[in-house]
């Protein structure tokens, strides 16, 4: 009985001693596991797939994401600048319909080149037009002319095409609408054109967008017509011209004078 007693001291004592230096051994093992594995983390500062492994002969190419350099805008007076303003109002309250009608367009164009039929081309050319003139026909004839113009301008921008050249295209009820709440409301041509090159009110129309594009004011929708706008800015040396305005705004105050003075009278 002692005997058994002592063997099981002895057994005991040597599983404890086995059992330090396992525990020994794995502590060893996890800390050069941790080890390894922190000096790897920190050994690389970025992951691997960050890395471009060139060598000899090879050519890396970064891409960078395209960006304007305007000049700084140039004004004559200080009352200019609120004249610039006062343009920048109506050209953010109807680009959002230019670039919408980019993009109806497009999807419309996408779908009637799938539809074979006629008949099945004018029923959606229909639904289109119903859907934009109830979504933003009233709007459309709140515009005034100024912003009428800026958006049979814009639309040219935005589509490659000029109003008319759109209508002509897709005939259909597309004339009724586009005469009824364009042309006939604010007496403009549907044939303006867009030159920011040569026409000064276009080179205003997209000073403001690009401006706006940078500072994200509004979302870039690029324009269909080829023109460096940037190359156009330096060249007239960001001088803001808006004399146009002023005598327009002249005017009306004038107008608006009169039928004040007849109301009192």
């Amino acid at each position: 009985m002692a005997r058994f007693f002592f063997k099981t001291i002895i057994f005991t004592l040597y599983f404890k001693t086995l059992l330090k230096k396992l525990i020994y051994i794995y502590i060893l093992l996890y800390s050069g596991i941790t080890f390894s594995q922190k000096r790897d983390k920190n050994s690389l500062l970025k992951p691997l797939d960050a890395y471009i492994l060139v060598e000899p002969g090879d050519t890396a190419i970064v891409k960078l994401n395209a960006f304007m350099l305007l000049p700084k805008r140039k004004f004559k007076s200080k009352k200019d600048i609120r004249y610039y303003f006062w343009f920048k109002s109506k050209v953010f309250k109807v680009y959002p319909f230019a670039k919408l009608a980019s993009q109806r367009l497009d999807t419309l164009n996408a779908r009637l080149s799938k539809i074979k039929s006629n008949r099945k081309k004018q029923k959606y050319i229909k639904l289109i037009q119903d859907y934009i003139e109830g979504e933003f026909s009233d709007q459309m004839k709140k515009l005034t002319n100024t912003e009428g113009r800026i958006l049979i301008k814009l639309i040219h921008r935005q589509t490659g095409k000029t109003a008319f050249q759109n209508i002509k295209a897709l005939r259909s009820g597309w004339n009724a609408f586009w005469y009824n709440t364009t042309a006939n409301v604010f007496k403009l041509s549907l044939k303006y054109e867009y030159h920011p090159a040569s026409v000064n009110e276009d080179f205003l129309i997209e000073d403001i967008l690009q401006r706006a594009f940078l500072d994200d004011e509004l979302v870039r929708q690029k324009s269909k017509l080829e023109f460096d706008f940037q190359e156009i800015a330096v060249k007239n040396k960001g001088e803001i011209d808006v004399e146009v305005y002023k005598k327009l705004l002249a005017k009306q105050l004038q107008r608006y004078k009169r039928k004040q003075k007849r109301k009192k009278q």
